[in-house]
């Protein structure tokens, strides 16, 4: 099992942690609103935890144009 952090806009990998003994609480996960949770983590066939936030490309492309947020998949 690992704990993969993609970009929600562009789909980039960001980060990827494939060690077993690494917990959601160890990760920050756990003071996530059940909202948030749903919205941000799911899990893939295999498995794996995927964590969908938004990369530092996508974050500064956003906040100079914040009128791609209304779009799903701005900047793929």
């Amino acid at each position: 099992m690992s704990f993969r952090y993609v970009c929600r806009c562009c789909g980039m990998r960001i980060a990827e942690f494939d060690q077993t003994d690494l917990s959601e609480v160890q990760l920050g996960l756990d003071s996530l609103t059940p909202e948030e949770r749903e919205h941000i983590i799911t899990r893939d066939a295999g498995g794996d935890t995927v964590i969908r936030i938004t990369c530092d490309y996508c974050r500064d492309a956003l906040d100079r144009h914040p009128e791609l947020s209304l779009i799903g998949n701005p900047l793929q």
